[in-house]
């Protein structure tokens, strides 16, 4: 793999984000996230999406190398505190892989809000919130798209397999969730990359999950 760029700079997966974000072409992937995603909504409009990234058995292993679990078989919570800041440092620079469009315009977001790393079952989960600039009215989220995803594609993220993409309680019974594969050349792909210049013009096969109500 040709690396070419800025070096490398800080640990884990932000070091990870830094190589695959610097490779000269696409490549195939080397590493897994499979992702859930919440629809926040306050005072009846959208506000934000928060994300449960889980990352693969790798990588996990990579970050905790040299770690010492407790008597209880957990992390130290320091520890993991320090690191979720790393990571969510690291993903400043690339818009936390997020995007999300409102018929033909990019949907801004704020500052990632309450993160923090979850050691479960054997692997690292990345939770954090990322709000809307603006709130957004159901009556206007008909064509709301939400995309996770690496350009490069040397990242894969992966909805997971049950329920990847909710709404929170409170949301209008009229608002539905609809998972797709984007068809590499369809009209869909060629909207989202008008919207998003740096996905390119190869974008497809890619999950996209859309809010409707």
């Amino acid at each position: 793999m040709h690396v070419v760029g800025r070096p490398l700079r800080g640990v884990g997966f932000a070091a990870t984000i830094l190589v695959c974000l610097t490779v000269a072409a696409r490549a195939h992937p080397h590493m897994w996230v499979t992702v859930e995603t919440t629809v926040l909504l306050d005072k009846g409009n959208l506000t934000a999406v928060q994300h449960k990234w889980t990352f693969d058995e790798s990588y996990t292993m990579t970050a905790l190398e040299g770690w010492n679990k407790n008597h209880q078989g957990d992390y130290d919570s320091k520890q993991l505190a320090e690191l979720a800041k790393v990571n969510i440092d690291g993903l400043k620079e690339f818009g936390y892989f997020t995007y999300i469009v409102l018929g033909d315009m990019a949907v801004k977001l704020g500052e990632p809000q309450k993160y923090w790393l979850e050691y479960k079952n054997g692997v690292l989960s990345l939770i954090f919130t990322l709000p809307f600039a603006q709130p957004i009215a159901p009556s206007r989220s008909k064509d709301l798209t939400i995309l996770v995803l690496d350009p490069t594609y040397f990242i894969a993220f992966e909805f997971a397999k049950a329920n990847p993409v909710r709404l929170a309680q409170g949301a209008p019974k009229s608002c539905k969730v609809t998972i797709a594969e984007l068809a590499e050349g369809s009209a869909e792909a060629r909207r989202l990359s008008k919207v998003f210049d740096e996905l390119g013009p190869g974008l497809g096969y890619t999950q996209i999950s859309s809010i409707s109500c």
